[in-house]
C-alpha cells in the first residue's frame, strides 16, 4: 500500500527562540513551504477570539492546517501535589479549538515523575486522571474535539491504553495521542513497537528524530537532526497511512539530552511493561548510535545552543520528512 501524501508542518514550539507572533509563524511555514502549524503551546493571543478567527481565517487562505494546544490531563501539579482544575482548562481550550474549526487539542502536563523517588506510584496517576477525565467527556464530544495526550516523559504507550480503557474511551472517542517518535526512547519504548500500539489512537504527531547511547550512567536519549538519527520514520509513516483518518506531520525540534538510568533496579521496577524483546530493540539501537557518535556522523547538541540553530535546523528537518513523504 502507497504511503499518504500526508501535510508535513511545524510545531510552534521548535521555532519559540525567534519569538514569532501567531501570523508570523504562519507567514513562516508559507515561506518555508510547510503545509501548516501545530500550536502545542496556545499563544498569549488566545484570549482575543476574534484574533483566533482571524487566525483561522488567514490559515484556510493560504492552505496551512491549524492544530491546537492547551490541554491537561493530570488533575494536579506534579511538583507540589497541589490539585489544578484540568476541567476549566480543557473547557478554554476545546471552545478556542472549536471557534477555529480545529479537533484536537493537545495535552501535555508535566513529565519525569519517575525521575523523582517522591513521586506517586504510576497507577495512581491513571487512576487520578481517570476520576478526572470521564466527566470531561461531554465538553469534548459536545464541540467534537479530542483531547491529544503527548507521549511526553509521563506515561508509557501501555499505560495510556490503560487510562483509555478506565476512561471507558474508544479510537476516535474524545481521547486520543499526540505520537512524539522520539519522546518514546525516553519512556525505553521502540518508536515503531509504541506506535503500532497506540495507531488507532494516533491524532496528532509530533515527528522527531532522536536517539539513543549506553554510559556509564545508564541510556541517554537525544534529539537529532530529522533524517540523521535513528527514528524508522518511513516505516512509522506507512503504519500511520494505513488509518482511516487525515493525520499531519508536524515537526517538533530542540536540543538537549536525558539520561534513562537503567542500571538502577529500582527505577527500572517502574517501567513493568519492558520486554525484553523491546529492551534488545533499544540496546540495538545504541549500538547504532555508537557507531555513528564515533564516526562523528552524529553529536547531541546542547539544549543551549537551540536558539542559534532552530531556524537552520528546522528548515532542514522540513526538507527531510518532505522527502520522506513524496517518496512513499
Amino acid at each position: 500500500m502507497p504511503m499518504k501524501k500526508f501535510k508535513v508542518g511545524i510545531d510552534a514550539y521548535s521555532l519559540k527562540p525567534l519569538g514569532l507572533d501567531p501570523f508570523e509563524l504562519l507567514d513562516w511555514a508559507l515561506i518555508h513551504e510547510a503545509a501548516g502549524v501545530q500550536f502545542s503551546e496556545v499563544p498569549a493571543e488566545a484570549g482575543d477570539k476574534a484574533l483566533l478567527k482571524e487566525l483561522a481565517q488567514y490559515a484556510a487562505e493560504n492552505d496551512l492546517y491549524l492544530e491546537w494546544g492547551g490541554g491537561e490531563h493530570i488533575p494536579f501539579d506534579v511538583i507540589t501535589g497541589k490539585a489544578k482544575d484540568i476541567a476549566a482548562s480543557n473547557r478554554k481550550a476545546v471552545e478556542q479549538a472549536s471557534a477555529m474549526g480545529i479537533r484536537t487539542v493537545r495535552s501535555c502536563s508535566g513529565g519525569l515523575m519517575r525521575w523523582r523517588e517522591d513521586a506517586p506510584p504510576t497507577e495512581t496517576y491513571l487512576r487520578d486522571m481517570a476520576a478526572s477525565l470521564r466527566p470531561q467527556r461531554r465538553t469534548f464530544k459536545d464541540h467534537d474535539v479530542v483531547l491529544a495526550i503527548e507521549t511526553h516523559f509521563e506515561f508509557t504507550t501501555f499505560e495510556l491504553l490503560r487510562l483509555f480503557e478506565m476512561c471507558d474511551a474508544g479510537p476516535g472517542d474524545f481521547l486520543g495521542i499526540c505520537l512524539d517518535t522520539m519522546n518514546v526512547l525516553t519512556m525505553l519504548e521502540d518508536p515503531v513497537a509504541a506506535a503500532r500500539r497506540v495507531l488507532p489512537w494516533v491524532v496528532t504527531t509530533h515527528v522527531k528524530d532522536g536517539a539513543l547511547s549506553l554510559t556509564r550512567d545508564g541510556l541517554v536519549s537525544f534529539t537529532a537532526e530529522a533524517g540523521q538519527g535513528l527514528i524508522d520514520f518511513r516505516t512509522i509513516f506507512e503504519d500511520l497511512s494505513a488509518q482511516p483518518h487525515d493525520l499531519r506531520l508536524s515537526i517538533e525540534d530542540h536540543g538537549g539530552d536525558f539520561v534513562i538510568p537503567v542500571f538502577d533496579p529500582a527505577f527500572l521496577a517502574k517501567f513493568p511493561d519492558l520486554t525484553v524483546q523491546e529492551l534488545g530493540l533499544l540496546l540495538r539501537m545504541a549500538a547504532e548510535t555508537q557507531d555513528l557518535l564515533q564516526k562523528k556522523k552524529l553529536a547531541i547538541l546542547d539544549r543551549n545552543r537551540w536558539p542559534e540553530v532552530c531556524e537552520s535546523r528546522v528548515e532542514r528537518d522540513l526538507r527531510a520528512i518532505q522527502s520522506i513523504v513524496e517518496e512513499g
